[in-house]
């Protein structure tokens, strides 16, 4: 299969239409499209947001779950020089405030509610309470509504559209450039507000068939979608690393073990993305030994080298370990399926056509030899700046490089190992300490399934390292002094964790989208830090 001539999304689906008309490319919802009739609603819902009042560089933001209408809209935003602004499914009342000012939007299409939230309601809270809607010209609805809310229904944009002729919508996809901005992304930060990562179209095909290429996807390969659209991984990383291969993506609202369970047997998905809490959801959900998921092949993952192993025995054999940040459209270091079974585990992949990585001190950021652990910094298919903070871009860009703030280390075959976040970073008696170094001398205790070391404040040595330790499910007690033991073999004395919590998988303190939440992690430890 040869890689998309299109450097624009509008036009990737003119030649995806033309190229694999009959192809099954969206099914979700109970919709099921070809590429010719996601093509076809995509323009009809263009002409929609045309007449509504949609233009180039506009910005207008999807709010709502794994829907058909979240791609279809996408599509057509950026079909008209629109860019799409993703909102966080759980964004709290102040987040979504903060997005939709500091994003410009001047159009919110979402839902009624969605999970345990209510988000016609919270927008009419947020109308009474202050300015932060003023710049928000109109609000859609897609779907039931319930109760008086001004928002206007999402389904009325085919009658608007019938006043907008072919030529209208051609003249504005015709001025798309392959550099114009597409998404706007927010990153969620830890200890500030979001910010709003700036993605092109031309990197989002270009990136994505490289993904594919690792991955080995091919024409009617079928992807499992439950990863929420709005993260990076969606909708950068899954939807075109597909999409360029003329696959098809089944589409799940929102995670739940029972009914991706069905949805991969009833749909044969061969793709599988996803975190791993999803996959230990799967693993240990009751119906998994009566539901065929065979199909599944390949995909993409993230973890520790035991967590991939549990995918890789779920029957993903070709699964490959991903590195990359939403501004690194997705990935920037991806496994490839050939790769020998070690790599996949034990790295995350070399550099994707495209892409130059570096290991840099992390304070001089001078350039470090091979083997060698520092900051990874990135140069390529990155992100144009972020959306209205020049500070922070000085911050992020150095000599031409877009520095991560992960550590990691380049080994002597040019695959990447991640070595944690450059914040994570321990610093024991005036020595740096890697916590991956720590957590993988851990992980090798046979009792020991998960294990994350973190740095506690000390009056003496700045901070003593702590370890928080997950058990295997039927494993025999383990005391903490069998552990020190364990890691005083194999590690220097000041990297040793002497302080440990075991706890159960469940305990771990988790994002939104499945990511540990590291610097909650102290808090096993409160008691003894008020000491």
């Amino acid at each position: 299969m040869r890689p998309p001539d299109a450097k624009t999304i509008p036009a990737l689906l003119d030649e995806l239409a033309a190229r694999y008309p009959e192809h099954e490319a969206l099914v979700g919802g109970g919709t099921r499209l070809t590429y010719r009739a996601l093509r076809d609603e995509v323009r009809v819902l263009a002409k929609g947001l045309h007449a509504l009042g949609v233009r180039r560089g506009d910005k207008v933001a999807l709010l709502m779950g794994n829907r058909p209408e979240w791609i279809l809209t996408a599509f057509a935003i950026t079909l008209l020089g629109g860019i799409m602004v993703a909102i966080n499914t759980w964004a709290t009342r102040r987040e979504l405030a903060h997005l939709l000012v500091h994003s410009d939007t001047r159009f919110l299409i979402t839902v009624e509610r969605f999970l345990r939230h209510d988000y016609l309601d919270t927008l009419a809270a947020l109308a009474r309470e202050g300015d932060s809607l003023a710049n928000v010209q109109e609000i859609l609805c897609v779907g039931e509504r319930h109760g008086d809310h001004p928002a206007l229904p999402f389904e009325g944009l085919r009658d608007r559209g019938e006043a907008v002729d072919d030529a209208a919508v051609d003249r504005a996809r015709a001025a798309v450039r392959p550099d114009d901005v597409a998404y706007l992304l927010y990153t969620s930060g830890s200890t500030a507000l979001p910010k709003g990562v700036q993605l092109q179209h031309y990197a989002l095909i270009e990136n994505m068939w490289n993904i594919g290429e690792r991955q080995h996807l091919r024409p009617g390969d079928r992807l499992w979608l439950a990863v929420s659209l709005f993260w990076g991984l969606g909708c950068e990383n899954a939807l075109f690393a597909v999409l360029t291969h003329a696959g098809c993506i089944v589409l799940q609202e929102h995670f739940d073990a029972a009914e991706a369970l069905r949805l991969i047997e009833a749909e044969r998905c061969t793709v599988f993305y996803g975190t791993p809490n999803m996959v230990h959801a799967l693993e240990r959900h009751p119906e998994r030994p009566e539901r065929d998921i065979s199909s599944l092949r390949t995909g993409a993952t993230l973890g520790s080298p035991e967590q991939v192993g549990r995918l890789i025995d779920l029957g993903v054999a070709e699964i490959c370990n991903i590195y990359g940040l939403t501004e690194t459209y997705g990935n920037c270091t991806v496994t490839d399926v050939d790769d020998p079974l070690e790599k996949r585990l034990e790295t995350v992949g070399r550099p994707l056509p495209g892409m130059d990585i570096a290991i840099a001190d992390p304070e001089s950021l001078a350039p470090l030899p091979a083997g060698s652990v520092g900051e990874i910094l990135v140069r390529g298919y990155v992100t144009v700046g972020y959306y209205k903070d020049p500070a922070e871009d000085a911050r992020a860009f150095h000599d031409g490089w877009f520095r991560t703030g992960d550590l990691g280390m380049l080994d002597e075959d040019g695959f990447l190992h991640f070595r944690g976040r450059l914040k994570e970073l321990i610093k024991s008696g005036g020595i740096n300490v890697s916590p991956a170094e720590v957590e993988a001398v851990l992980r090798e205790v046979p009792e020991v399934e998960l294990a994350y070391a973190i740095g506690l404040s000390d009056p003496e040595r700045d901070q003593r390292i702590a370890a928080v330790i997950v058990l295997r499910e039927g494993a025999a007690a383990l005391s903490a002094d069998a552990l020190v033991a364990h890691c005083a073999e194999r590690l220097a004395a000041y990297k040793v964790p002497r302080d440990y919590r075991f706890v159960g998988a469940g305990d771990l303190p988790l994002t939104t989208t499945g990511k540990l939440q590291k610097a909650r992690l102290a808090a096993f430890f409160a008691a003894d830090e008020s000491r």
